[in-house]
């Protein structure tokens, strides 16, 4: 399916439906904030859901998977949103619910914290020269036989994406590019699988769940210190996966109560087909990705108990070395994107007017989220539970993704050693928020001598009022100085507006 020939719907505040590409998308009294939506990757008259006079928004920002430390990426998503944020509420006077959420619950956060407690619990063995090298060298050659035979099964769906005729050939192409080329970095780079093998061998005899909470605490925590450092206002509410499990249960089981989900040896999957006869749409944020290998969007999920292949787990089924939680199909945890839609619901209810996240987010985790709510709220009538939703662009390194395999991930630690806080936002600001932008050492050059001329910008003001009487000289406006106000409350207005759309 290619993108031209999709349609995409877009309803506004007051009922009324946009269509992608139509001519009246843009029209705005002068003066109006617009906001570009990706929902039909627009810029569209912005309205509060609760009326176009209010000054009160909803908005639910897509949290960090606490697995690993915070790098560039991050501070490109938060930083940008935390501009736009700072705009709504400081310029436009908006008061704003913001909520974010932290995912720690989640199959990278399992498999790191299991792989590190046993590696710690090998290196307090007493293993002799012999049997450590023996191990490791059994741990590269089956790290290096699983990575080939991913690779080539890679290679085998690029030749495949070459011989499509479609449009959208070609975005499917680039994407099983990158994971060959991601692939073919890790047989590469590694230097050893120890922790793999560790796991492989015994990952199914970790029972305590504490040892995953207290991984994603500490990443947490560093996380939350890196915001700090880089002046992101912290949230109005704070929400981990793990505090909310009654609540995803719940949810769960009313999406299942309303026939768009289904029980399957313990797990539950979403009903993709029932919910399009529902009248629903499903794919609102991608549409064209709708069916590829992303679908699922967890590493080590795969399974023949759906029904459809776009079918995507709300509920797992428990597995051996594996946090869990009581529910009423047996032990098990939330998929992916159920945990996103219940915290919100929950906190803000079936019409949210702002959703951002990483554009890397849009499908599947942000389609889902949006399936899973409307199907929640399906008797109720729920049809766009998102008004508007916020993508930040990728952030590449020297023009490159950053990858670990290719040497080029940056943390914020090791980035604030180079760039001040200030010189990294006048970076996001100067960009567009919703396109792709490098980053390099070109980049901090530029943003040192950018925050330079801002310095002796504000230190020429300094001496051009320093000694003035404010008692004693004339504090009268002349038409000079209202035609100059009027002017500069037009140009902030104008600027910010394009903050928002650009």
């Amino acid at each position: 399916m290619s993108k031209a020939s999709i349609v995409r719907e877009w309803t506004r505040t007051d009922g009324s439906k946009c269509v992608g590409g139509s001519d009246d998308n843009a029209k705005a009294p002068p003066g109006s904030l617009m906001l570009y939506n990706s929902l039909l990757d627009e810029k569209v008259p912005f309205v509060p859901a609760s009326g176009p006079g209010s000054k009160s928004l909803s908005w639910y920002t897509c949290g960090p998977t606490v697995y690993d430390v915070s790098h560039m990426g991050h501070a490109r998503n938060y930083v940008t949103f935390d501009i736009i944020r700072r705009v709504l509420e400081d310029y436009f006077g908006y008061n704003i619910l913001y909520v974010m959420n932290v995912t720690d619950v989640n199959d990278k956060i399992i498999i790191r914290a299991r792989r590190n407690y046993l590696l710690a619990k090998y290196k307090e063995g007493k293993h002799t020269d012999a049997e450590v090298k023996a191990f490791a060298e059994k741990a590269v050659q089956n790290s290096f036989a699983k990575q080939r035979a991913k690779l080539a099964e890679a290679e085998a769906l690029v030749v495949a994406a070459n011989e499509e005729q479609e449009a959208a050939a070609a975005d499917k192409k680039g994407v099983l590019q990158r994971q060959l080329n991601e692939l073919d970095g890790a047989i590469k780079n590694e230097a050893h699988k120890l922790t793999e093998e560790l796991d492989r061998e015994q990952g199914k005899s970790v029972t305590d769940s504490s040892i995953f909470r207290a991984h994603a605490a500490k990443y947490e925590a560093e996380f939350t210190q890196d915001m700090d450092s880089l002046g992101v206002r912290r949230p109005d509410v704070l929400t981990r996966v793990s505090e909310y499990m009654d609540e995803i249960v719940d949810y769960v089981k009313k999406i299942v109560d309303n026939g768009i989900a289904y029980e399957s040896n313990g797990s539950v999957y979403f009903d993709t087909t029932n919910f399009r006869a529902c009248g629903h749409t499903y794919g609102k944020l991608k549409p064209w990705a709708v069916g590829s290998s992303a679908a699922e969007g967890e590493s080590n999920f795969e399974t023949s108990e759906k029904r459809s292949n776009t079918d995507f787990a709300l509920w797992k089924a428990s597995k051996p070395g594996e946090p869990f939680w009581e529910s009423p199909w047996g032990q098990g945890r939330p998929g992916w994107h159920i945990d996103c839609s219940a915290m919100a619901s929950t906190l803000i209810g079936s019409r949210m007017d702002i959703h951002t996240g990483g554009d890397d987010l849009r499908f599947p985790h942000h389609d889902n989220e949006l399936a899973q709510a409307e199907a929640f709220y399906h008797n109720e009538g729920c049809h766009q539970w998102v008004n508007y939703f916020l993508h930040s662009g990728h952030l590449e390194i020297e023009g490159l993704k950053m990858s670990k395999s290719l040497k080029n991930f940056i943390t914020i630690r090791e980035a604030l050693k180079s760039f001040s806080a200030r010189q990294l936002r006048l970076l996001f600001v100067l960009q567009s928020w919703n396109k792709s932008m490098v980053y390099g050492e070109a980049s901090r050059a530029e943003m040192k001598a950018r925050e330079a001329q801002l310095k002796n910008f504000f230190q020429n003001i300094e001496v051009a009022v320093r000694g003035v009487d404010e008692i004693t000289s004339c504090a009268k406006w002349q038409a000079e100085e209202r035609d100059l106000s009027q002017s500069c409350r037009q140009y902030r207005i104008r600027c910010m507006s394009t903050c928002l759309t650009t």
